[in-house]
């Protein structure tokens, strides 16, 4: 799987932490760290030595994972997130990762306003709720990091995920500003693009899907590498490079053919 950093951003803005941040040193927060990609990614802290991982989930139930705490987090519940912040106070590294996916059959169909709207609900204002909440915790704890979970579609169009697609479009939107806003309390803002991860999710989708380890790997790359952005894989690569392309990488005039 090929690499791709893309850090110009916080060349171009000079050295806004006093030292690169080491995932040795880092105290990780994700959401959504129940399975998939959430789980993977706390896994791979551990690997790499993490002082503290907290992992994010609504249901704490028996989950039980040597060197993981489980937290009880909804993010559509902001005294579930006030709660688990005060948990989890000594945070430095946030990773927003819970999401939720349904399918359309077409961008106008019946039912694509409500589905939107519930998907917006947790992928784009369940994500502002955790960065909104966690944002003083992480100015206290002098250097830090925010990690949004954006996926390819926040780019690609796609028919049958319009509404994911939109809520991840607007999440990006949100990235970008947070990180102009943040970085003047020494919080860097990484947004993370990945095609689709192969996930309980995905499993039964015929089409090419990228290991959770390897996104894992990649953004705690990036994280030591003081990147503003990860592309992972290829084709994510060639995806951004298409958005400034004469006829964009966006623009697509046949429907997708996908079985689902």
């Amino acid at each position: 799987m090929q690499r791709c950093h893309q850090t110009t951003l916080s060349q171009d803005i000079g050295n806004w932490m006093d030292h690169m941040m080491k995932v040795s040193e880092a105290v990780v927060f994700i959401t959504g760290a129940n399975r998939g990609l959430g789980l993977a990614i706390a896994r791979e802290a551990r690997r790499q030595g993490a002082r503290k991982i907290y992992v994010g989930m609504r249901q704490i139930g028996n989950f039980q994972e040597e060197g993981l705490i489980p937290i009880q987090l909804d993010v559509n519940d902001e005294a579930s997130i006030q709660q688990a912040a005060e948990q989890c106070a000594d945070t430095t590294i946030l990773v927003n990762n819970a999401d939720i996916a349904l399918l359309n059959e077409h961008p106008v169909e019946a039912n694509i306003i409500t589905t939107t709207q519930k998907i917006l609900e947790t992928n784009l204002l369940g994500l502002m709720r955790v960065t909104q909440i966690f944002a003083p915790i992480l100015q206290k704890n002098q250097q830090a990091y925010v990690v949004n979970i954006l996926l390819d579609v926040s780019w690609e169009p796609s028919t049958f995920l319009t509404s994911y697609a939109i809520s991840k479009a607007a999440a990006w939107s949100y990235t970008n500003s947070s990180r102009q806003w943040l970085s003047q309390f020494n919080i860097q803002v990484m947004g993370v693009h990945v095609g689709f991860i192969d996930t309980d999710l995905t499993r039964s989708l015929p089409i090419p899907k990228i290991a959770p380890e390897t996104v894992a790997q990649e953004i705690f790359q990036g994280i030591e590498q003081n990147a503003y952005e990860v592309l992972v894989g290829e084709k994510t690569q060639q995806l951004k490079q298409g958005l400034s392309a004469e006829v964009a990488s966006y623009v697509k005039l046949k429907p997708d053919q996908a079985s689902v």
